[in-house]
């Protein structure tokens, strides 16, 4: 495990986002493609996430999760499409055959809530 400095954390933007689109492109056999809105100031951001083996699209919607907001974009699938954010999940095991558990709030918060 990488140890890491408090720096180094504190430059990690995580904010609670609602998903309003939830997607499985055309081209896809594990991700599902994100659309998060994270309030007026930062607005909506798309992630793909690979938890197409244990949730639908569906199961996403409405829902708010943690994400990190300020990951370098990365081009995603044959459309080269940007994944602008990173939804965080705990893994309890190392393979693929290890769901993942999604996070859920106690309570609703405003779209765009600082993790801390």
């Amino acid at each position: 495990m990488a140890v890491i400095s408090i720096e180094d954390f504190q430059n990690l933007d995580i904010r609670i986002g609602t998903v309003t689109e939830a997607q499985v492109p055309e081209w896809s056999h594990w991700v599902i493609k994100i659309t998060a809105d994270f309030g007026k100031d930062i607005g909506k951001k798309i992630c793909f996430s690979g938890i197409m083996k244990f949730y639908t699209a569906e199961d996403l919607i409405g829902n708010q999760y943690p994400f990190v907001i300020n990951l370098e974009p990365k081009k995603i699938g044959p459309d080269r499409e940007l994944s602008e954010a990173m939804m965080l999940m705990a893994v309890p095991g190392e393979t693929e055959e290890d769901k993942p558990i999604l996070f859920n709030l106690s309570e609703q918060v405003p779209n765009g809530t600082k993790v801390y």
